[in-house]
Order: structure tokens, then C-alpha cells, then sequence
């Protein structure tokens, strides 16, 4: 600690116990001019093992207090006496700390022997120094040095073994916060078992003490009384009030001894040497019982805690989770509550851009942002990779909402900076709420939730959707999609997508016969019948499909072409669709360029469709990407133009050589204001930029029409062609072709 005031009255604090034990143990001197048990030495020891070395003050000055008050002794013995006291101590502690630097950390028997060797040094070294002492002082014959020295060295060793383990105790509560969470979780005799234990603890003190006046000779039942009680709560107690009541048992037991309480009194230095060394090893036994039955404890609580706890983040995991709710929504009937599952939006870009590791700093920072934002009663846990879950208890349905929200501001306001990265995550979040005791599965609420945060990813995520138990049409949705994704795995294993072109016509004469077109993807399924990627390209993205599908699509034009190359030469420019998960990924350019090297097609004819929203979500990838595609020799188109509408401050940054107008407005341009504004502002700028506009979703004459009169480039649409299987549309001439000069 820093600040000194609290030290020094702790430090005057041990000197007056320091002085009173030693008062306490001066009433056992005998014959020998040496006390029966010298208690003080537990605390000199405990306080320096504490705090070191450097706090050899405490036993000087207490020593030197003591003498001058309660305890007057010759002038010539007072150095002897603060020098047995001191040097003893610090051979113990140095021996301890030599063998055990760390020895404060924990609470087991490992620590404890060595303790106890440090204090059978500090024994020897305090009754050698002493006993030369009284000797040379005039208080000690000769020839009783060597039974002073055993004397004087069990009575400190008493002392040692009772009072030490109290006086670490105490400074560790004071001065130190638990160390190990584990061990919070440990098991221990309930409240009532520990008031029952200390009544019958003090039955036993009444107890011994009516058989000693009833039958003298019960001496062995005097004793085995309170140490019956001692190791019953050894066993079922934590280590403090065992400890206390051990060092009371004991300091009342030697007190009873040196007053002839319990028989005569021990004069004889063979008696009251063996009398000591006997407490000395009934003391030991509750204490070593203790250490050995918290170890234990310690060990099992560590294990349940790594199997509860998630290693990266430290919050539970999906079992101790599923155990927590599950026990908490049975036990609280009645009562609302609200389930949360969270999913980081976007999370696998990081880890493909940043590596693993910085994910999973990411993953902790995140940990962190939603724990300080949750309230104490909550439970947060991390289920899966990046996905968290959160049972809300006592919380009505629209604070529960807000308590959402107020999670994704949190997360969404997080800057997480990884060298000269800066991330910034968002959150999807589905949430149910329910009463607590209804027969309301765990699976069913946590799928529930799942279901309700995967729609709310669908809708650009950083948001909140609500479930309610029972809303069977997002468990549909959810099973839905999942099919899905099994499904699209296996087309793509076993190739059963089909090819098909639909013509981008000019909408000004062109004398070129060269074709521009969009490829796109159909799922062939039984009785030749043909799905539309609307229907399961969201469970791609859903489950990191999509980018695969991609590669697919460019392998498989490319093989046909490969098997046509006849048709090659009729090629003005080839459209691809690309999604975001392909403009993540680091190996996407590479295997592009290793195909088009081996390939009919030539760079120039392929034009890659980027969607608005992809390009933006990571505008520093989508530039990198654009550019080193464009330096293969393709070009780039940036569909649904318009959808964002913050994009035009954008377009700078994103050299594509089409605008693709999104649907959306095209449709509604004969009958919208508001659309035909729009189409007409991003034909003005894509004059100003140099850019070719194309019109999607044509499907009218007068439709092309004005697009045409408002200088719109090309057109796409039902108006203009349907999709066609690409064997049958290299063998139909379109109507109208682009105007290659235009494209080049």
C-alpha cells in the first residue's frame, strides 16, 4: 500500500497484540526464568513474511514495549532478548521465502511445510541467541543451556504454529483482493452448520472442563474434545475460522496448563517440554487438515471454472450458460425475462483481413464493452465463436428493448485498433422476452433468439428484431435457411446450377455486334425446374457460402467459353456478380489471375458487379480490390446504384467504369417524381465522371424511352430480354448490341 497512514496504525496495532500474547505468555514462566509458549512469535513472523524483510522493526520494538511495561528484564538481557527475536525472525522468513518466492499466493500444503520450516529456524535461532543471552546476563546456569535451548525453542514454535497462520490471515483480508475467482466458488458448511459447529465447540470447553473437576485422570478427554471439534471444522469450514479457533483452543489450553488449571503446574523443564511438544502437534493437525481440504477445494472449484468459463473472454460459456438459464427460468415463476442473442456483424472480414489472433482481441474488447453494459443481475456468456448470449432476469419487455439498444450504441461506439487497423464492430441482436416457470424450453427460446439476431442481419445488422415464444414463421425461417445451405453444398458438389445471359442493350444506335451481358445463376432441381438466386443466396452469406459460389460461377463461364471458343469472338463484355465475402478474401485475385492466364476470355471482357452496399461496408478493400483487378485488365460495374444514399460522396473513391441504377427506381420512373429524379441525377453525374449508367429492370417501352431520352448508356430488363440458358443465347443474335468503342 502506498499510503503510510493505514501502515502505521496497523503497525502499532501488532506491537499492542505483540505485547499482550507476550503479557499473556509471561504468566507461564517457570523455573527456568523461560516461558511456556511464546505466542508473540506467530505475529513477528506472520507480519514479516507479509511484508519482508524490512518490517524487522515490529518484533524490536515490540520486545522493547514489552520489557519496559509488563515485562521488566535486566538491562544487560534487553539486547539479547530483541536480538533472539529478530534474527530468529528473519531466518525464517529468508528460508521461507528461498524456498517458496511466491509462497503468499496461494493456500495449500505446499506453502505450509515450508512455513514451518522457516519457523523451526526462527525456533532455533531465537532459543540459541536467548538462552546465550540468559546465560551471560547471570539468569541461567550453565548446564541448563541445552534443556533452555529445547524450552525455549518449543514454546516459540506453539506460537509460530498458531498465532502465524491467524496474522497472515488477517493482513491478506485486509490488504489483499482474492486472487483466484475459482476459489469464490468452493464449497463450504452452510451458515448454519458454522453457527452450530462454533456452539459446539464452546460445549466441548464446558464439557472438558466438568469432566476435569469430575474425574482428574480424564486428561485425554479433556484434550480430544476440542480437537474433535477442531478437525470437524477443518473439514467442512474455510480456513479463517478454523485457524482463530485453533490458535483460542490452544493459548487457553497453555494458559489453563501454566496456571495447574487442569493439574499441577509444569515446572520441571522435561515437562513442560514435552507438555508444549505435544500441543505443538495437536495444533498442527487441524491446520494441516485445513490446508489440505482447501487445496483440495481449490482444485475442484479451478476445474469447475475452466469447464463453466470461456478461456478467451472469461465470461461462461454455452453449457454453464444453458445450466444458469435453465435453473434460473424454473426457479423464478412468473417472473419477465428476457433472452438476448448477439452475433458480431461482419466478424470473419477481420479475421481474413486482420489474422485469427487480432479476432480474438477483437472478440475480447467486444467482451468487455457489452459486460460494463449489462447490469449485475444479468448473465452474459459467450456461446460460439462470435456470438454472445444474455438472459435479462426481473425486466419488462420495452426495457429489455432499451437494454438492447443501448448494448449495440455501446459496441457500435467501440474503437478497436489493431497496428495501423482500426475495426469498428456492430451487433445484430434477435431478443425474446417470456415469464419465468411457463413451460418454456431453453433450446427453443435460445433458437428463438438466434432465428430473430440472423433476420436482423439480413436487414444490414447494427440493429435489434424481436421474437416473441411461439412465433413459428422465424423458426421456419431459420430451419429454412439451413436447408438451404445443405442443399447449395451439395449443388455445388455435384454441379447442378445452370448458366443463364440476359442482354444490356444500348439504348443509342451502336453498329457493333459484340454482346454485353450479365451472367446469372439458376439451381437446377427435379423435373428440370429452375430456382432463382433470391431464394438461396441468403443462406449462402448466412453460412460463408457465397464467395464460394462466386469462384463457381467465374470457373464454370470460363469452361463453357473453354468448350465454345468459337463463341468468344462475339464477347463484348461479360457481367459477373460478385458478393461481399469474395472482396474479403485475400486468395480471390490470385486464383483470378492463374485462370485467366489458362483462359479463352481476355481480361478486358470480363466486367465484375459490385453492390453499393458491399463496396462501402470496407471502402479501403474495395478499393484495393478494384484496382488490382483493373490492373489484370477487368472492369468493374457498381450495382443497385442509388440504395445508399450517402454513395455519391463515394464515387471518387471507387474507380468502376458503370453505374447500374438500381431496380427500385427504374420501375417507378414513369409514375415517381421522386425516381425519375433520381435516375436523372445519377445519369448527370456519371457525364460529368465519364461513367456509362446502365438502367436495371426495364420492362417497359415507355420505360426505355425516357431512360433514353435522360442520357442514360444501356438497359437491362424484360423490355429488352429475358435470361436465357447461355448454350441458347450464343445461338440467338440479340436485338440491339452495345457499342464496344463506348467500352473500351
Amino acid at each position: 500500500m502506498s499510503d503510510r497512514g493505514p501502515l502505521a496504525m496497523l503497525f502499532l496495532g501488532l506491537v499492542g497484540a505483540y505485547v499482550a500474547l507476550g503479557w499473556i505468555a509471561d504468566l507461564s514462566i517457570g523455573s527456568s526464568g523461560v516461558t511456556l509458549a511464546w505466542p508473540s512469535a506467530g505475529i513477528a513472523f506472520g507480519a514479516m513474511l507479509y511484508f519482508g524483510p524490512r518490517w524487522w522493526l515490529l518484533p524490536a520494538v515490540s520486545i522493547i514495549v514489552l520489557h519496559l511495561t509488563v515485562s521488566s528484564v535486566p538491562a544487560a538481557f534487553l539486547p539479547w532478548s530483541v536480538a533472539s527475536n529478530v534474527v530468529g525472525a528473519l531466518a525464517g522468513v529468508y528460508l521461507v521465502r528461498w524456498r517458496q518466492p511466491d509462497a503468499l499466493k496461494r493456500f495449500d500444503i505446499t506453502v505450509g511445510t515450508s512455513v514451518l520450516l522457516g519457523g523451526i529456524l526462527l525456533c532455533l535461532v531465537s532459543a540459541v541467541i536467548g538462552v546465550i543471552g540468559l546465560y551471560l546476563s547471570d539468569l541461567a546456569a550453565l548446564n541448563t543451556l541445552p534443556s533452555g535451548i529445547l524450552r525455549w525453542a518449543i514454546g516459540d514454535l506453539l506460537g509460530v504454529i498458531v498465532i502465524t497462520p491467524v496474522t497472515l490471515l488477517y493482513l491478506q483480508y485486509h490488504f489483499r483482493k482474492p486472487r483466484e475467482p475459482a476459489t469464490q466458488t468452493a464449497s463450504y458448511a452452510s451458515a448454519t452448520e458454522q453457527r452450530l459447529w462454533i456452539g459446539a465447540l464452546a460445549l466441548t470447553f464446558l464439557l472438558a472442563l466438568w469432566l476435569r473437576s469430575a474425574q482428574p485422570s480424564y486428561a485425554l478427554a479433556v484434550i480430544s474434545l476440542p480437537l474433535a471439534g477442531l478437525i470437524w471444522g477443518a473439514v467442512r469450514l474455510p480456513p479463517a475460522p478454523v485457524v482463530i479457533a485453533n490458535a483460542v483452543v490452544w493459548m487457553v489450553a497453555v494458559a489453563a496448563i501454566s496456571q495447574g488449571f487442569v493439574g499441577p503446574r509444569p515446572d520441571s523443564t522435561a515437562d513442560a517440554t514435552s507438555i508444549v511438544a505435544f500441543l505443538c502437534v495437536l495444533a498442527a493437525i487441524p491446520i494441516t487438515l485445513s490446508l489440505g481440504t482447501q487445496q483440495s477445494r481449490q482444485s475442484a472449484a479451478r476445474l469447475l471454472h475452466r469447464a463453466n468459463t470461456d478461456a478467451l473472454t472469461g465470461l461462461l460459456n454455452r453449457s454453464a450458460f444453458e445450466y444458469e438459464a435453465r435453473r434460473t427460468i424454473q426457479a423464478l415463476p412468473m417472473q419477465t425475462m428476457a433472452m438476448a442473442y448477439l452475433d458480431m456483424d461482419r466478424f470473419r472480414l477481420v479475421n481474413d483481413a486482420m489474422s485469427h489472433a487480432v479476432g480474438d482481441e477483437l472478440i475480447g474488447g467486444v467482451a468487455g464493452v457489452l459486460r460494463a453494459n449489462l447490469r449485475a443481475t444479468d448473465v452474459l456468456a459467450r456461446i460460439g465463436g462470435d456470438e454472445f448470449a444474455v438472459l435479462m432476469l426481473n425486466i419488462k419487455a420495452d426495457d429489455a428493448q432499451a437494454q438492447a439498444h443501448r448494448l449495440c450504441a455501446a459496441v457500435a461506439a467501440y474503437r478497436f485498433q489493431s497496428g495501423e487497423h482500426v475495426a469498428t464492430p456492430t451487433i445484430s441482436i434477435g431478443l425474446v422476452t417470456f415469464n419465468g416457470g411457463e413451460e418454456h424450453d431453453f433450446g427453443t427460446l435460445l433458437a428463438l433468439a438466434d432465428t430473430a439476431c440472423f433476420a436482423a442481419k439480413e436487414l444490414g445488422g447494427n440493429r435489434i428484431q424481436l421474437a416473441t415464444p411461439g412465433a413459428q414463421d422465424l423458426v421456419q425461417q431459420s430451419s429454412d435457411t439451413m436447408r438451404w445451405a445443405l442443399r447449395l453444398g451439395n449443388a455445388l458438389e455435384r454441379n447442378h446450377f445452370r448458366l443463364f445471359c440476359q442482354t444490356i442493350a444500348p439504348l443509342r444506335e451502336t453498329s457493333s455486334d459484340l454482346r454485353h451481358f450479365e451472367v446469372l445463376l439458376r439451381l437446377r432441381e427435379g423435373n428440370n425446374q429452375m430456382v432463382l438466386p433470391g431464394q438461396f443466396m441468403a443462406a449462402a452469406e448466412r453460412y460463408g457460402l457465397s464467395a464460394k459460389v462466386d469462384r463457381y460461377v467465374i470457373d464454370k463461364i470460363m469452361r463453357w467459353f473453354e468448350r465454345h471458343p468459337e463463341q468468344v469472338r462475339m464477347v463484348g463484355l461479360c457481367a459477373i456478380n460478385l458478393c461481399a465475402d469474395s472482396l474479403q478474401d485475400e486468395r480471390f485475385l490470385d486464383d483470378l489471375a492463374i485462370k485467366l492466364r489458362a483462359s479463352v476470355l481476355r481480361p478486358d471482357q470480363l466486367c465484375f458487379e459490385l453492390t453499393e452496399t458491399s463496396a462501402l461496408r470496407d471502402l479501403g478493400r474495395a478499393q484495393r480490390f478494384i484496382s488490382d483487378a483493373r490492373a489484370l485488365g477487368c472492369r468493374f460495374s457498381l450495382d443497385d446504384f442509388g440504395t445508399g444514399f450517402c454513395s455519391f460522396g463515394y464515387l471518387r473513391s471507387l474507380d468502376v467504369d458503370f453505374f447500374k441504377i438500381d431496380g427500385s427506381f427504374v420501375r417507378d420512373i414513369e409514375t415517381s417524381p421522386l425516381s425519375y429524379a433520381i435516375v436523372r441525377s445519377i445519369a448527370d453525374i456519371g457525364r460529368v465522371m465519364r461513367k456509362q449508367t446502365i438502367a436495371e429492370c426495364v420492362e417497359s417501352e415507355q420505360a426505355r424511352q425516357r431512360l433514353s431520352d435522360l442520357g442514360v448508356d444501356f438497359a437491362q430488363g424484360y423490355a429488352l430480354g429475358r435470361p436465357i440458358d447461355i448454350s441458347e443465347y450464343f445461338n440467338v443474335r440479340p436485338a440491339s448490341q452495345p457499342d464496344l468503342a463506348k467500352l473500351a
